[in-house]
């Protein structure tokens, strides 16, 4: 990212107001606040850091998994797509990423994060796709027209 913290703005955070950190010079175990996570037991997390890392770490396994599967949707598109130039769909792709940035806040995530994340899946689902079905259509082109890379 480029720029500066300060540069940032509350839309590229949450629609919320973000947490006060109290300016402090003490050494606290807990920098500020309390856990924030609460989960559909009642139980809240998190009292450190490790505990933090290895929920993202569970996280980072399911993304994963649902990559892996959405990617396999991905392969399972090429057989409808009947030229070269029908794999890339920008049209469809704009309205993917703005389907998951409108849909950011109500899961509580922030919808720069929703943007880019979305824009990475697209563009590498589309090179994935060019992949797949290059040999099928025998195109001599090594270069992925629409895709970002």
């Amino acid at each position: 990212m480029t720029g500066t913290f300060a540069s940032l703005k509350d839309e590229h955070c949450y629609h919320d107001p973000l947490p006060h950190i109290p300016i402090s010079s003490a050494n606290r175990t807990v920098p500020w606040g309390e856990p924030s996570i609460t989960f559909s037991n009642g139980t809240t997390c998190c009292s450190s850091l490790d505990q933090v890392r290895d929920g993202i770490n569970a996280v980072d396994s399911q993304l994963l998994q649902l990559l892996s599967d959405r990617a396999a949707y991905v392969r399972e598109a090429t057989r409808f797509k009947s030229t070269y130039a029908s794999v890339n769909v920008p049209s469809r792709d704009k309205q993917v990423i703005q389907g998951a940035v409108d849909a950011a806040s109500s899961v509580h995530l922030p919808q720069i994060v929703a943007k880019k994340v979305y824009e990475a899946i697209i563009n590498s689902s589309i090179i994935f796709e060019y992949c797949v079905v290059r040999p099928i259509f025998s195109h001599p082109h090594t270069e992925f027209p629409n895709a970002k890379k």
